[in-house]
């Protein structure tokens, strides 16, 4: 049997279509060789529970006289998401339910079932997770908040002239090389180092060289560098750093700024440039990379740090005090699309933009990882195993990779892939199960993001994995999306340096078309040096790469600033890729990405859970791949969770769709049924247009999120 079959769970004009990179419409038609027409409507989604979607839509056919009638199918699928090329398929899909008028033959119902169910079943459909994301906007979500997260406001500087903050993670710590002669901080980013037998220690930033008889003060510019020195930083400088191509070297040196703690820097350009925001009583710093809003109103600052907002009644000196999102002045959610500062609206609870945000947490990056693969698990020293409260979990201080004991197994984390093993070193192969004692990691254990990496599925040869963004550091919070946890984490120090993932001090922001983001508030080519041996870098997870290259997507470009450029990502493109935080995985020789799999390539899956129902599936399936064609019917009728068919009138009535059909009278939509209907059709009328108001900018996914846009 020859079959046509619809893009089941999610479609819209950037559908990816079967049989080419077309896109296709709605409603679709199936087609089945005895004649039979069957016509199907946009799908809505459900629910998003893991990696399991659910969701349902209208379909209509013709009865045994000729006349139309409607019904309604629900359905399930397993979502594969591939954030590197802003892609997603639908696996497994099975048809859980159907429902259509009692007074069709119940041979014609039956003939139905078989026929959706079937050719459903052999098909793969493929979207974009744009098109997904703006589907889901009315689905359930299972997206709660993350208890113990700590929010106490860092250190904040404020400067109105050139100057950057360099972190280090505590007290200085040296590392000896004593084949070049050269000490180094081990525990910063930033270059910073002496002569092995010297008192005088030099910073490198970009174009410019400091020295000071002080690592945490007295810095000043200087063109006196040892030759050890210089040496020593350009051979091991980050060769992965891309210069952007209209980068100016700042014109002046900034002042050296030294915190050993937790802080920002709010940095102006001169005095506050207050601006109005419209339809609003706020005011926003126009000449600064901070967000920084003046409420008139109550004549208080606030700032955005790590998602979080936070308050005082002055810049200069202010005592900064964390502001609840449910206590946000109500103007901010008024602040219009089109203002500098609208960005915000994503970190202000009730918004569009922060209901996105929200979608994004509850997508997960799936992939299949053969069984066979095998990682090393090694230590600084011999295995030293932390207890953490309150749990029955031991973790590794001394291990680059995250090592977990729990019982008399030992796992690791890589990569976003479980891993396990009876011994603490050595080989560990991956693991078919997640232990489930890591759902009692407390936010403030440094491992605390594995629990957000999951085993969704087995086969013999394969392990279906994924985790949502939790594993890197991004979380719900009071209806809005923060960075990080706000817990400070003590690295390990031995004959290596293990950091720990960090919330404050690099700018962190969330942009709406690229995801979180990090800018330092200066030029290129000051973090990020290449001799560090982090195996588990700076900000995160093993394969998170720092996202702060050039900076954060607000519009203020000059001077020393000349390396921020609007959300702008140096692609690393190796074996592993960025998703949009950074998290490098998946794409690698030993990893199957089931969303890059085009349709065309059969699903060996087992179903994602077994349906109670009696099957009425022929015992073989369709050998070729469904196709569909347009249908050249309205795409204007809806279903409810009850599984009534509602039909949208010209004049925007909505009527029982089976309601002329015959004498009988079938039940009409309540007023509220009605203003849902309307939410629906509206969202679906937005998905066609392109998603969240206007179709994106061309180009690459940046950093594996939203296409990017300058």
């Amino acid at each position: 049997m020859r079959w046509i079959i619809l893009l089941v769970l999610a479609g819209t004009i950037t559908t990816i279509n079967a049989q080419s990179d077309e896109p296709m419409g709605w409603p679709r038609e199936l087609i089945l060789e005895a004649g039979t027409e069957i016509t199907l409507y946009q799908p809505q989604l459900d629910e998003l529970d893991g990696n399991v979607i659910s969701g349902r839509m209208a379909v209509s056919t013709k009865d045994g006289n000729g006349e139309l009638v409607f019904g309604a199918i629900f359905v399930t699928a397993r979502l594969a998401t591939d954030r590197e090329e802003g892609i997603a398929s639908f696996e497994d899909i099975a048809v859980e339910q159907t429902k259509f008028p009692d007074d069709l033959s119940e041979e014609k119902v039956e003939t139905l079932k078989i026929e959706i169910e079937e050719g459903i079943a052999a098909w793969e459909p493929v979207v974009s997770l744009d098109v997904l994301e703006a589907s889901l906007a009315e689905a359930e979500l299972k997206t709660s908040g993350t208890s113990g997260l700590k929010h106490d406001a860092p250190e904040i500087f404020y400067r109105e002239s050139p100057s950057v903050l360099v972190l280090i993670d505590g007290e200085p710590k040296l590392s000896d090389n004593p084949g070049v002669g050269v000490a180094y901080v081990m525990n910063s980013p930033f270059f910073l180092a002496k002569e092995t037998n010297g008192s005088m220690y030099y910073l490198r930033g970009g174009e410019f060289w400091y020295n000071s008889s002080e690592i945490t003060s007295g810095w000043k510019e200087t063109s006196n560098v040892p030759d050890a020195i210089k040496k020593f930083a350009e051979a091991n400088e980050d060769k992965n750093q891309e210069k952007p191509t209209d980068y100016e070297p700042p014109a002046t040196a900034p002042d050296i700024i030294i915190s050993t703690s937790s802080a920002e820097l709010i940095l102006v350009d001169g005095k506050p440039d207050y601006q109005q925001v419209s339809e609003t009583n706020l005011l926003y710093v126009k000449n600064t990379e901070s967000d920084v809003i003046l409420n008139i109103d109550e004549q208080r600052h606030y700032i955005l740090l790590a998602g979080r907002f936070y308050a005082s009644k002055s810049l200069e000196d202010g005592s900064w005090a964390f502001v609840e999102p449910s206590s946000l002045p109500e103007d901010f959610s008024k602040i219009p699309d089109e203002e500098t500062i609208s960005a915000i609206k994503s970190s202000v609870p009730g918004t569009v933009e922060s209901r996105e945000a929200l979608l994004e947490q509850s997508i997960p990056q799936t992939a299949e990882v053969d069984r066979s693969k095998t990682i090393e698990v090694t230590y600084d020293g011999e295995p030293k195993f932390t207890a953490v409260t309150g749990t029955d979990v031991q973790y590794a201080e001394n291990s680059p990779q995250t090592v977990l004991k729990i019982d008399k197994t030992y796992y690791a984390v890589e990569d976003g892939v479980w891993y396990s093993s009876n011994q603490a070193k050595g080989t560990f192969s991956v693991s078919a199960e997640r232990p489930a004692e890591v759902d009692d990691l407390p936010a403030s254990c440094p491992v605390h993001n594995v629990k957000y990496v999951y085993v969704y599925d087995t086969t013999p040869e394969v392990v279906y994995v994924g985790y949502t963004p939790g594993y890197y550091h991004s979380y719900v919070y009071g209806g809005v999306v923060v960075y990080g946890t706000g817990w400070y984490y003590r690295p390990w120090y031995g004959a290596y340096y293990y950091p720990r993932p960090v919330t404050y001090g690099y700018g962190v922001h969330w942009n709406p078309y690229t995801g979180w983001g990090f800018s330092v508030r200066f030029s290129y080519g000051w973090v990020g040096w290449g001799f560090h041996p982090y195996y588990r870098p700076y900000w995160g997870p093993r394969g998170y790469y720092p996202g702060y290259r050039y900076g954060y997507r607000r519009g203020y470009h000059r001077g020393y600033n000349a390396g921020f450029r609007a959300g702008y990502r140096a692609g690393q493109r190796s074996n592993v890729y960025r998703n949009r935080s950074g998290v490098r995985t998946m794409n690698h020789p030993n990893y199957r990405n089931r969303a890059r799999t085009r349709p065309g390539t059969p699903s060996t899956r087992p179903a994602t859970r077994p349906s109670t129902r009696p099957s009425t599936r022929p015992s073989t399936r369709p050998s070729a791949k469904p196709q569909t064609r347009p249908s050249t019917r309205p795409n204007n009728v809806l279903t409810d969770k009850n599984g009534n068919v509602y039909q949208r009138s010209r004049e925007g009535n909505w009527g029982n769709a089976n309601n002329n059909r015959s004498s009988r009278q079938y039940q009409q939509p309540s007023t509220r049924q009605r203003q849902e209907l309307n939410r629906s059709y509206n969202n679906r009328q937005q998905i066609n247009r392109g998603s969240r108001g206007g179709a994106r900018p061309s180009g690459g996914r940046a950093g594996g999120g939203r296409r990017g846009r300058n």
